[in-house]
């Protein structure tokens, strides 16, 4: 692995990055070997100190750089920062091999807390802005709207880390250093701003400082490392079906669901836990529910329906749900559901609405209802953009703190109610406990199911909920007049579609015809203000116009939720629309010599490697979700065509599913679907 080269050429950076405390908004879980994370986790608790109080960012100054003509509300935070921010594209590159400099890497997003962070502290401090726009051609990218440059980048950091021996993962803010050709050779997330900041870290300023002293000593070293970096991410990113990948089998849904058992936590629901670490982050995992409710659908198997209800339970009574304003945050900071990373993202809610309200089918259980319903009323409210579309997502902090927005001392929950209100709403959300974040406040959640307070209390569970409505909206109503989080108002073309989806399930199981017109008004947005004149969908919309290349991810979701709307519906024109783009992502993505699709189009600006992502982590796998889409279209439209290529696109990663069953459960539904409508009745 050309350890000593790496090892003897970055030892003062490796001495720097091991001494980090790291983390920011993200960081990367383990997968199976070779295999790129896209999965999100939580950042380790030693960044939770407490800030410095800062100015808010992006107020217009004396200062404008090139972010300013951008639509993503991220880059425009950074407009008028003192640091020379180009956006990614040639203009930037060109330059930076023009004057032989070293690429300063930013890659963040919106809702990230610790990015927020990293500009107040760094971004906006004038000594530091002027090192890197003598030394570094300075590059901010939001990896919202480019997925693409996020994984090879965060790919370069994993491997950077492995080879060097770190010991860390990956994170957002991702902070990475690029030579003048766009090859990574040393990176890591968060930096403070000087030394000291953050007890012994080490600075941003300094570690700047040693990249520019090192490339100016040693650039041809420099290059040599980032050739063995780019070699590996490439092997990553890559890699090739096997010659010989087991057949696609009905005993793959046993695998998955044995993997998933074993990663269940019975006490507190939820996959991937470990009782000696009980601040290990926790997501809701939507795509590994998504099989539990297909597995329980087609066996009948109790076991997998209790996986599944513990998992939804234990979810909705935790504070990763927003009890007052419906839906969830992106994920829970402890194995126990109870303290969000404050953000509220689209994906997650489209998901986890369709899974609410087919869980609600399968069982009966009126609380399922209860919480889809809270939570499509949120994003009709709060994520609805003029014309139909839905917004990206809520930020997660307000007034430069994280959660401000969403808690509350026990003073202020007692002066906006009456004595009795406050008795039962305290009762029943913990607020009678001691403070239950940052020892002072409260994210208010339940301690046990509603209906066994309601047991307990002798009462009908829907009376106590009907009891509590009012309470709940007058919290609301003060809530509502605090400063807000920010929205990220631009509109994502895929992520639409798993809100469509969302839509058109719960409308159909629910009998909501409001839910299946919310469905369909974002279905005309995006078709009309996201697709091209020759059918080609764009990833983002803001400010009034559209742009950059849609990934596969936009296709498959959006096709998904055109799919999901003519079942709900029987109109047409949905399926005719996915059709169409069906047959527009075969054009432009699909890989003929291996099958299954590319994630970027056959078009797409050249990059370090042309990757594919097969593992289901906090959004699916385009592959997955493509495979169930042809499965569907080709039953539908009567296309073996489609069948054929679904039936590639499994085969594909079977190899990946026979080592790691549990990397992608909703291929493994897509399998079970394609056997389906391939395998005669006997």
């Amino acid at each position: 692995m050309n350890r000593p080269l790496l090892a003897l050429f970055l030892f003062p950076l490796v001495g720097i990055s091991a001494m980090l405390g790291g983390g920011g908004c993200g960081a990367s879980q383990a997968v199976p070997p070779g295999v790129a994370s896209a999965q999100d986790n939580g950042p380790p608790a030693a960044d939770r100190a407490a800030e410095p109080e800062q100015e808010a960012a992006a107020e217009p100054n004396e200062f404008t750089n090139r972010l300013s003509r951008e639509t993503s509300p991220y880059l425009l935070l950074h407009a008028h920062n003192p640091v020379d921010w180009y956006p990614w594209g040639p203009e930037a590159l060109a330059r930076a091999k023009r004057e032989k400099k070293v690429i300063f890497l930013s890659i963040g997003y919106s809702s990230c807390h610790w990015c927020h962070v990293m500009e107040r502290e760094s971004f906006l401090d004038q000594e530091i802005a002027q090192f890197m726009n003598e030394h570094f051609v300075c590059i901010k990218v939001d990896r919202e709207e480019r997925p693409d440059v996020d994984a090879i980048y965060m790919a370069a950091l994993q491997v950077y880390n492995q080879l060097s021996g770190t010991g860390r993962g990956g994170g957002w803010p991702l902070s990475m250093f690029l030579t003048p050709e766009g090859k990574p050779f040393f990176g890591g997330t968060y930096f403070p701003a000087r030394d000291g900041d953050r007890g012994a870290t080490t600075g941003f300023l300094t570690i700047l400082q040693r990249v520019d002293e090192i490339w100016s000593a040693s650039s041809e070293r420099v290059a040599a490392d980032a050739e063995v970096i780019t070699r590996y991410v490439k092997q990553q990113l890559e890699s090739q079906r096997p010659e010989q990948a087991p057949p696609i089998a009905r005993d793959l849904a046993e695998a998955v669901f044995k993997a998933l058992q074993e990663q269940f936590d019975a006490e507190y629901g939820g996959f991937g836990f470990a009782a000696a670490d009980p601040q290990r982050p926790k997501f809701p995992e939507p795509s590994n529910l998504v099989f539990l409710i297909d597995y329980a659908r087609r066996t009948n198997d109790q076991e997998a329906i209790r996986l599944l209800t513990v998992t939804l339970e234990k979810m909705a009574m935790g504070g990763i749900r927003d009890h007052l304003g419906g839906g969830f945050h992106r994920y829970s900071v402890d194995r126990f559901w109870r303290i969000p990373h404050f953000e509220k993202m689209l994906y997650d809610n489209g998901q986890l609405a369709a899974v609410y309200a087919d869980a609600f089918q399968l069982t009966g259980r009126e609380d399922f209802r209860r919480v889809a319903d809270e939570l499509l009323e949120f994003v009709r409210r709060e994520l609805t953009a003029e014309g139909g579309g839905f917004y990206a997502a809520l930020d997660a902090e307000s007034e430069s703190e994280e959660g401000k927005f969403y808690r509350w001392t026990k003073e202020e929950v007692r002066t906006a109610l009456s004595d009795a209100e406050f008795e039962l709403f305290a009762a029943v959300y913990g607020i009678d406990r001691p403070p239950n974040f940052e020892e002072q406040y409260y994210a208010p959640q339940l301690d046990a199911p509603l209906s066994a307070t309601a047991s307990r209390r002798k009462v009908a569970e829907a009376d106590l909920d009907q009891r509590l409505a009012p309470i709940r909206r007058k919290l609301f109503e003060v809530r509502a007049a605090r400063p807000r989080p920010l929205t990220d108002t631009k509109i994502l073309t895929g992520w639409n579609g798993l809100m469509i989806r969302g839509f058109a399930v719960a409308g159909d199981r629910f009998k909501n015809p409001d839910y299946l017109e919310a469905a369909r008004a974002a279905a005309r947005f995006v078709l009309a203000e996201l697709q091209t004149e020759d059918g080609r969908l764009l990833r983002t919309y803001g400010r009034g116009q559209a742009k950059l290349n849609a990934y596969v991810d936009d296709y498959a979701f959006m096709i998904s939720g055109l799919i999901a709307l003519h079942e709900a519906t029987g109109e047409k024109t949905w399926l005719d629309a996915a059709q169409r783009l069906m047959d527009k992502q075969i054009e432009l993505f699909w890989d003929e010599a291996n099958g299954g699709f590319f994630y970027t189009s056959n078009d797409h600006e050249t990059l370090l490697a042309r990757s594919k992502n097969p593992i289901d982590g906090a959004r699916p796998s385009g592959g997955s979700v493509s495979a169930h889409n042809l499965v569907a279209l080709g039953r539908q439209l009567d296309k073996p065509d489609y069948l054929a290529k679904a039936e590639r696109t499994i085969q594909e990663i079977a190899d990946l599913l026979d080592r790691s069953p549990g990397a992608a459960p909703r291929m493994v539904v897509a399998a079970q679907q394609w056997l389906d409508a391939t395998t005669a009745a006997p």
